[in-house]
């Protein structure tokens, strides 16, 4: 085995004990009710060459790296995505020896997702033997009830009615948007709507008619239900001509059925004919004339005349009014898969993290690519090109155009149709109306669209994912084996030439005969649209990819069994959960900026059809999805995407916080007007406060003046026992103004003199203490405030005498009394 240099540092020839339990530090990788079956230990992924722990679980094969303990995604691949597994031995050159033979044991795992991973065991230990009698046993179900979708339940990822989701489509289509659809609609069968030209029928409502049809569907308006029980016999599996979808302008519609049962002798049905002739209705123009009319046949002209010796076959232009056959010449379902094989296994060869863990530029001596060997190099890129897939995916995508061309600018009707109608033409269809209608084109649009297209009309999808179909065991789903020799040529084991045949080879494949990548090739081309037109899709690339693992996951429920009606026989929307929920919830988690969104997404841009010329419909290959394991540094084709996701992240973060400082700055202006306002109630009550301790400390002084006038002492002190001066006090308050923040006391003073307790003392003069007429005229001209240059202003003559007790109170109480301090006594104010 080449390119396994680092495995020396492995000890192979030990024989290890027992395995140690399978929960053993694997519980934090586990999902929901997911449990392991089969371990192994010491582990290498060969395409990588790193060690771990495998474990087979009932849901998924889990490689968990030693160090760091991580899960390792290339080596982590749901159960019902691997398409085949096989034992593999290395073949070594002649020259070596036996012992080196035992050296190690390989695990070849191929993925229906573009995969081929290889895992290395120690000899002597049987942990391949025990991992590959896992998976045998879990790839393998016989019956749905096996499925983890079944085990797990519906979880947080509860489904509701997706026929709910189908009538309000409908009901779009027909264009009564206000109308919404209710379980009451489809238990009374009262879903019956129309319009002008199309109808809602009850008449599939059992599924008596037609099994993988869906409960409801539109045929036009003036055919009725026993004419079309009559047409359906007259397509492979009663899948006859109804309606998929239609332009609401001009009436002109997208049909689609199965192939006529005409047979070797070209048999006719006038109730077929007269149901496609009705689904040519009068344009809209003002003369009425009928539409074009085109049926298209999606396969080659030479397969639907063989399909006519098996009572197949195609219609006949001449038989149905004004009609025209086309052919599109794409291949059936065995061609798809076989093309997808081949594109897988060149990509593995030519990959950087192949299942043989050799770069391409090396293998072979550096002969396969590169080294200047021009002709190796053009047989490398010969080989891509016979894988046929882009070619195939380009042949969808030009017939998807032509559709679309044809309603667009012709107003003209179209019919399509394949063997059974439900492969090639479900892609089609679904591909067309995607290409007409812009609500497709968004994430809740692109739902409708798979569910009514693909989900209703009964693709087969558990025929398809080689899944059973039946609750019970079922015989008919018995996985097949296929021989060595039918994987041998494309084993990714590679060799040095001279190399022996391996020791021992065995492969298991879980896939049937009709197994095939219809859905896969369909996401593939929208992938394609995408590039094309990265203004006209809501959803990004990276979304269709986790669709596509959701979808060969199986761990939904939505795309299990073959129709609708299996899935209502079956409780699958019960039992199961919802796909469509678990993506929603990603999404949720990134606040509109998850990577499902396509951050170029302008609808004003793209607001009706996409007509892309048959020069711009040159596939290539979908980075993200066909080299995201075998190229995964060059698969990131849409770091562009994610690189605007993040600066359109952050210019919305930068605008929420401005939106968040304008609020901010919007209250703060709000609580400083409050704040004003509270402030200059404050400084008028301030000044009016101010003004009416300025009148009291007038008054106040004007009462001590008076009373001292008659001989007593009047002192003012707080209870500290300071003595306070009331003309100081009066002088400052006439200083103090509330428009300045200067005053003459300081702040302690104001707060002392705020909280101390004023008291008031007034004591009287004793009589000898002033004798004789000097000493009482020059207490008069000292203490009285009325004495003037003019003489004494007292009322009524002389002042009072020194043997009076108090000075003028006893000499003239009567003009005392009248004396009034509001008049001029004590002065203006």
């Amino acid at each position: 085995m080449e390119g396994t240099g680092s495995w020396d540092a492995l000890e192979w020839t030990k024989v290890e004990p027992a395995p140690r339990p399978f929960s053993h530090g694997m519980e934090d990788f586990l999902l929901e009710a997911e449990e392991i079956i089969a371990q192994g230990n010491g582990v290498v992924l060969v395409n990588t060459d790193k060690a771990g722990i495998l474990s087979v679980t009932n849901f998924r094969l889990l490689f968990v790296s030693e160090v760091p303990r991580v899960i390792i995604p290339l080596g982590t691949i749901p159960l019902a995505t691997i398409d085949r597994f096989s034992k593999q031995a290395p073949k070594y050159l002649s020259g070596q020896r036996q012992s080196d033979r035992t050296a190690c044991r390989f695990l070849q795992v191929t993925g229906k997702d573009m995969r081929i991973i290889v895992f290395g065991f120690r000899p002597k230990t049987k942990q391949r033997r025990l991992v590959f009698d896992a998976l045998l046993r879990c790839t393998r179900p016989s019956q749905l009830w096996s499925l983890y979708a079944f085990t797990c339940g519906p979880s947080r990822f509860g489904n509701s009615d997706p026929r709910l989701r189908l009538l309000d489509e409908y009901f779009r289509l027909l264009g009564k948007t206000s109308v919404r659809a209710t379980p009451d609609m489809i238990r009374d069968i009262s879903f019956s709507k129309f319009n002008q030209w199309w109808r809602i029928s009850a008449v599939n409502s059992s599924y008596s008619m037609c099994s993988t049809y869906p409960f409801a569907l539109i045929f036009p308006k003036f055919i009725s239900d026993d004419e079309i029980r009559l047409a359906s016999s007259f397509r492979g599996r009663s899948r006859l001509p109804v309606i998929s979808w239609c332009h609401p302008g001009t009436g002109a519609v997208i049909a689609r059925s199965s192939q006529p049962l005409v047979g070797l002798v070209s048999t006719r049905s006038d109730a077929d004919e007269k149901l496609v002739a009705a689904l040519c209705t009068e344009t809209s123009d003002e003369l009425g004339s009928r539409r074009k009319f085109y049926i298209a046949d999606a396969r080659p002209r030479k397969n639907a005349l063989a399909n006519s010796a098996m009572g197949g076959g195609s219609e006949s232009s001449s038989n149905y009014f004004q009609s025209e056959v086309v052919f599109f010449g794409i291949d059936n379902i065995h061609a798809m898969r076989d093309s997808l094989t081949r594109l897988r296994d060149y990509l593995d060869t030519h990959g950087t993290t192949s299942s043989d863990g050799m770069s391409s530029f090396l293998r072979n001596g550096g002969w396969t690519w590169g080294g200047g060997n021009l002709s190796s190099m053009s047989a490398s890129v010969s080989n891509f090109g016979d894988s046929g897939w882009l070619v195939h995916v380009q042949s969808v995508l030009a017939g998807a155009a032509w559709i679309s061309a044809r309603v667009a600018l012709e107003s003209a009707s179209v019919l399509v149709h394949c063997s059974d109608g439900w492969d090639r033409t479900a892609q089609l269809v679904s591909l067309a109306s995607l290409l007409l209608d812009p609500y497709y084109r968004t994430l809740r649009g692109f739902q409708a669209l798979v569910e009514k297209d693909w989900l209703a009309f009964g693709h087969p999808f558990s025929e398809r994912s080689a899944l059973p179909n039946s609750p019970r065991n079922n015989g008919t789903t018995e996985m097949k084996r296929q021989s060595s020799s039918a994987t041998a040529a494309t084993s990714p084991i590679r060799v040095s030439s001279g190399s022996s045949p391996s020791l021992s080879s065995s492969s298991h494949s879980p896939s049937s005969s009709n197994a095939s990548p219809i859905f896969l090739q369909w996401v593939d081309c929208i992938a394609q649209l995408i590039r094309m037109y990265p203004y006209a899709f809501e959803f990004s690339s990276r979304f269709l990819v986790d669709l596509l693992d959701c979808v060969l996951s199986c761990r939904f429920g939505n795309f299990l069994c073959n129709s609708e009606k299996e899935r209502l026989e079956f409780g699958v929307f019960e039992a199961c959960g919802c796909m469509w929920m678990y993506l929603d919830g990603l999404r949720a988690s990134g606040d509109g900026f998850h990577e499902h969104y396509n951050p170029f997404y302008d609808p004003s841009r793209h607001n009706g059809p996409l007509l892309p010329p048959a020069a711009a419909l040159a596939p290539t290959l979908w980075p993200q999805f066909h080299l995201r394991w075998s190229c995964p540094s060059e698969s990131r084709a849409g770091e562009l995407d994610a690189q605007v996701r993040v600066t359109n992240k952050r210019f919305a973060e930068t605008l929420e916080g401005k939106s968040r400082a304008d609020e901010e700055a919007s209250k703060l202006r709000v609580n400083v007007e409050r704040l004003m306002g509270e402030l200059q109630k404050e400084r008028q009550r301030s000044n009016s406060a101010v003004d009416m301790a300025r009148r009291a400390c007038k008054e106040s002084l004007a009462l001590k003046r008076a009373v001292q006038s008659l001989g007593c002492r009047v002192q003012v002190s707080s209870n500290s026992g300071t003595a306070l001066d009331a003309e100081s006090i009066l002088y400052g308050l006439e200083g103090f103004s509330a428009e300045e923040s200067s005053s003459p006391f300081s702040e302690s003073q104001r707060l002392q003199s705020s909280k101390a307790d004023l008291s008031v003392s007034i004591s009287a003069s004793e009589d000898g203490v002033i004798g004789g007429e000097g000493c009482f005229r020059e207490l008069c001209e000292s203490l009285c405030p009325f004495r003037t240059r003019d003489g004494c202003r007292w009322p009524d003559a002389g002042c009072a005498q020194l043997g009076s007790q108090f000075v003028g109170l006893k000499a003239n109480f009567d003009a005392f009394d009248r004396l009034s301090i509001y008049d001029c006594y004590f002065g203006s104010q």
